[in-house]
C-alpha cells in the first residue's frame, strides 16, 4: 500500500520531466484515492479547439491519458505501467485560464486497472469525462521507488 510520501516521489518526479514541463501540466496526489493533472496556466500553444480560443481535444486527451496512466501509482508507486485504452467525451469547451483532471480507480485486477478521471475548467464545471484500462507492470521503474527522467 503506498504513502501520501511514496506517491510525493512519484509526482515530484514525473513533475520535474522534461515532457512534463514542456506539456505545462503536473501531477499531484490528493489523497491515497485520486490522481489530479492540473494545466494552470492554460497556455497559448494548448488552445486551438475548433478554431477557438477552446484547449484542443489533444490536449484534453493528453491530460487524461497523463491522469489514468497515473491511476496504478495509488497500488504501487514503484512499479511500471502503460495505458492500454483511452476513451473520452467531450461535453463543452474548455475554456479560461486553467483545467484540472481528476482521475480514480474503478477496479483493479492482478495486472490491469480500469480508471475514470473528469475533466473541470476554472470554474468547476465539468467539461469532459473519460475511462481508460492500464496495464500493469511487474518491473519497477529505474530507482525502484518512482518514475525516472531518463
Amino acid at each position: 500500500m503506498p504513502t501520501l510520501e511514496m506517491l510525493e516521489r512519484y509526482s515530484r518526479t514525473f513533475n520535474e520531466s522534461t515532457a512534463l514541463k514542456a506539456f505545462g501540466g503536473r501531477v499531484l496526489f490528493p489523497d491515497l484515492e485520486r490522481v489530479h493533472v492540473v494545466m494552470d496556466p492554460i497556455r497559448s500553444e494548448h488552445l486551438g479547439g475548433l478554431g477557438t480560443s477552446a484547449v484542443n481535444g489533444g490536449v484534453i486527451a493528453a491530460a487524461f491519458d497523463l491522469a489514468i496512466g497515473c491511476t496504478p501509482a495509488l497500488i504501487d508507486p514503484t512499479k511500471r505501467n502503460a495505458t492500454m485504452q483511452l476513451s473520452m467525451s467531450f461535453l463543452r469547451p474548455v475554456t479560461g485560464a486553467r483545467f484540472h483532471v481528476e482521475s480514480r480507480i474503478d477496479r483493479a485486477g492482478s495486472d490491469t486497472v480500469f480508471a475514470t478521471a473528469r475533466l473541470f475548467d476554472a470554474k468547476g464545471d465539468l467539461c469532459s469525462t473519460a475511462s481508460g484500462l492500464v496495464k500493469l507492470s511487474k518491473h519497477p521503474w529505474n530507482d525502484g521507488h518512482s518514475p525516472t527522467t531518463n
